[in-house]
């Protein structure tokens, strides 16, 4: 018996470790490319840092109890009952002269300004987890496959957990993706995947790219983490800020609340819109993903126009309820300068169209 225990033990190690060769989990910097990271002033004791303090969970939790609580802990209503409702806006057809915003659902978004088309952390794939069993996305969310994309001129990772760089969606994608631009060392997964060195852009906290005339995209800090596995903050994490004449859009990626937004908020003296982080959260980790009343006031603090909550309707993450992110933050957003915008997926924002109305289509869905 103890003989065949330790054959499975091993043929089990063995299993594993061929799978952990699949190249879904990406590759890490090395070599003269993790030299040029060393440099970063972002980046100390062998990995990246946030501007303020971190810690991952409450002070004095552990890993194993947060991990355990995250499990095991009592959780309801995690996912609706019902689908989650979507329009299908048909983006191959689009008028590229519009500048328009489409939530593709959780903290995936199509954005056209300045007669660019850009593709923020897309995820198209039934699951965001690296096994295709954990963190099923909820009946309905998923409405809109890479098939459907047309051709992106710059797609946008944030980092890279796998909610926001799905493997699969990218693979499908990359015939369509002119430029990728993320943070340091984040590009090592698209090079090793067979993206072209000349169409990846990366860069550090507070850079500003400019790819072509009129068009610039500015790599800012956020408050998170990163890691597809083993080995966390190898690859920087980011938010971003789009700029053309007309046009000036904030993306927030992962981020806890911190004085960043305030700082941001200045830089540019204020966005036509703010796309925010507004779920999977938990009093248990209050540094790396903002409560909704924390997004409510970042929005302030960034002198947004508009705010577009995501990072919600489509992953049960956390333990709170699938609907938890949207009723509080439009009780936050109440008596606020910005105006809230909650779009069903694929429903299109109109930039130019201030008086636009959205319904709270999450009250009707059990």
């Amino acid at each position: 018996m103890l003989l065949i225990l330790l054959l499975c033990l091993v043929l089990t190690a063995l299993a594993a470790a061929f799978y952990l060769q699949h190249p879904k989990f990406g590759k890490l910097p090395a070599g003269a490319h993790l030299e040029r990271i060393k440099k970063s002033p972002n980046y100390r004791d062998g990995q990246f840092k946030n501007l303020i303090a971190t810690p991952a969970g409450t002070q004095g939790s552990s890993s194993f109890a947060l991990w355990w609580e995250l499990l095991f802990s009592k959780k309801e209503r995690l996912a609706p009952a019902d689908a989650v409702p979507s329009i299908k806006t048909n983006l191959l057809s689009l008028d590229k002269g519009k500048d328009t915003v489409i939530w593709l659902g959780h903290s995936s978004y199509f954005i056209q300004i300045g007669s660019k088309r850009i593709l923020l952390d897309p995820v198209f794939s039934a699951y965001a987890a690296p096994v295709p069993f954990m963190n099923k996305a909820f009946d309905g969310a998923n409405a809109y496959m890479a098939e459907e994309m047309p051709e992106i001129d710059y797609l946008l990772i944030s980092h890279d957990h796998w909610d926001h760089l799905d493997y699969s969606t990218i693979m499908k994608l990359k015939p369509k993706i002119k430029n990728v631009i993320c943070g340091l060392g984040v590009g090592a997964h698209f090079a090793y995947w067979g993206f072209a060195a000349q169409d990846i852009w990366e860069a550090d906290w507070f850079t500003a790219l400019e790819p072509e005339p009129n068009f610039a995209v500015h790599i800012l800090p956020s408050r998170h983490f990163s890691g597809r596995l083993f080995n966390k903050n190898q690859t920087l994490w980011v938010g971003f800020a789009l700029i053309t004449p007309k046009r000036r859009i904030f993306f927030s990626g992962d981020s806890g609340y911190g004085p960043h937004f305030k700082q941001i908020g200045e830089m540019f003296n204020g966005f036509d819109l703010a796309i925010m982080e507004n779920g999977q959260y938990d009093k248990s980790w209050p540094h790396i993903h903002m409560m909704p009343e924390e997004a409510a006031q970042a929005a302030e603090e960034l002198k947004t126009k508009a705010l577009l909550p995501g990072h919600a309707g489509k992953f049960a993450i956390a333990r709170h309820a699938w609907d938890d992110p949207f009723r509080r933050i439009t009780l936050a957003s109440q008596g606020k300068q910005y105006k809230l915008l909650t779009p069903m997926i694929g429903e299109p924002v109109e930039l130019q169209n201030p008086q636009q109305f959205f319904s709270r289509w999450w009250e009707s869905i059990k």
